[in-house]
Protein backbone atom coordinates (compact mmCIF):
# COMPACT_ATOMS: atom_id res chain seq x y z
CA UNK A 1 0.00 0.00 0.00
CA UNK A 2 1.51 3.31 -1.02
CA UNK A 3 0.16 6.41 1.15
CA UNK A 4 0.32 10.11 -0.26
CA UNK A 5 -1.82 11.00 -3.11
CA UNK A 6 -2.03 9.98 -6.99
CA UNK A 7 0.60 11.60 -9.52
CA UNK A 8 -1.07 12.71 -12.86
CA UNK A 9 0.26 13.96 -15.85
CA UNK A 10 -0.13 16.96 -16.49
CA UNK A 11 -2.81 18.37 -18.75
CA UNK A 12 -0.78 21.06 -20.66
CA UNK A 13 1.39 18.38 -21.86
CA UNK A 14 0.99 17.06 -25.41
CA UNK A 15 1.28 13.43 -27.18
CA UNK A 16 3.81 15.13 -29.58
CA UNK A 17 5.47 16.44 -26.61
CA UNK A 18 5.69 13.10 -24.53
CA UNK A 19 7.19 11.29 -28.08
CA UNK A 20 9.82 14.20 -28.13
CA UNK A 21 10.46 13.68 -24.40
CA UNK A 22 11.09 9.73 -25.28
CA UNK A 23 12.96 10.27 -28.39
CA UNK A 24 15.75 12.23 -26.09
CA UNK A 25 15.22 10.12 -23.11
CA UNK A 26 17.01 7.19 -25.81
CA UNK A 27 19.15 9.62 -27.26
CA UNK A 28 20.96 9.98 -23.60
CA UNK A 29 20.80 6.21 -23.06
CA UNK A 30 22.67 6.39 -26.30
CA UNK A 31 24.88 8.62 -24.78
CA UNK A 32 25.47 6.78 -21.60
CA UNK A 33 25.94 3.25 -23.91
CA UNK A 34 28.59 4.69 -26.08
CA UNK A 35 32.25 3.47 -26.37
CA UNK A 36 34.27 6.06 -28.42
CA UNK A 37 34.71 9.85 -27.02
CA UNK A 38 33.73 10.77 -31.12
CA UNK A 39 30.44 8.65 -30.85
CA UNK A 40 29.80 10.05 -27.66
CA UNK A 41 30.35 13.57 -28.66
CA UNK A 42 28.08 12.99 -31.26
CA UNK A 43 25.28 12.09 -29.57
CA UNK A 44 25.66 14.46 -26.91
CA UNK A 45 25.25 16.94 -29.51
CA UNK A 46 21.87 15.74 -30.86
CA UNK A 47 20.88 15.17 -27.41
CA UNK A 48 21.34 18.56 -26.77
CA UNK A 49 19.16 19.28 -29.79
CA UNK A 50 16.71 17.15 -28.79
CA UNK A 51 16.54 19.01 -25.23
CA UNK A 52 15.52 21.99 -27.01
CA UNK A 53 13.09 20.72 -28.85
CA UNK A 54 11.62 19.91 -25.80
CA UNK A 55 11.73 22.62 -24.43
CA UNK A 56 9.83 24.46 -27.15
CA UNK A 57 7.41 22.08 -27.23
CA UNK A 58 6.44 22.20 -23.57
CA UNK A 59 6.56 25.86 -23.54
CA UNK A 60 4.04 25.92 -26.82
CA UNK A 61 2.11 23.78 -24.54
CA UNK A 62 1.77 25.53 -22.27
CA UNK A 63 0.89 28.66 -23.64
CA UNK A 64 -1.67 26.74 -25.44
CA UNK A 65 -3.17 25.61 -21.97
CA UNK A 66 -3.43 29.16 -20.78
CA UNK A 67 -5.14 30.77 -23.36
CA UNK A 68 -7.41 27.32 -23.66
CA UNK A 69 -8.30 28.22 -19.86
CA UNK A 70 -8.45 32.07 -20.58
CA UNK A 71 -10.84 31.46 -23.56
CA UNK A 72 -12.71 28.74 -21.88
CA UNK A 73 -13.51 31.13 -18.94
CA UNK A 74 -14.03 34.17 -21.00
CA UNK A 75 -17.12 32.20 -22.36
CA UNK A 76 -18.34 30.93 -19.16
CA UNK A 77 -18.34 34.56 -17.84
CA UNK A 78 -20.57 35.62 -21.26
CA UNK A 79 -22.93 32.69 -20.59
CA UNK A 80 -22.95 34.01 -17.03
CA UNK A 81 -21.55 30.82 -14.89
CA UNK A 82 -20.03 33.03 -12.34
CA UNK A 83 -17.84 30.04 -10.82
CA UNK A 84 -16.19 28.68 -13.78
CA UNK A 85 -13.30 31.07 -14.36
CA UNK A 86 -12.71 31.09 -10.25
CA UNK A 87 -12.12 27.50 -11.28
CA UNK A 88 -9.84 28.06 -14.09
CA UNK A 89 -8.05 30.13 -11.47
CA UNK A 90 -7.22 27.57 -9.12
CA UNK A 91 -6.73 24.86 -11.13
CA UNK A 92 -3.62 27.73 -12.96
CA UNK A 93 -1.85 27.16 -9.72
CA UNK A 94 -1.22 23.64 -9.91
CA UNK A 95 0.98 24.09 -13.30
Amino acid sequence: MVLGRNKHGKECVSIETLAVIQEMKNKKTAINNSRTRTKKVKTQVEYSEANKQVERTSRADKQKYVEDLETGGERAAREGNIRKPYDNRETGREM
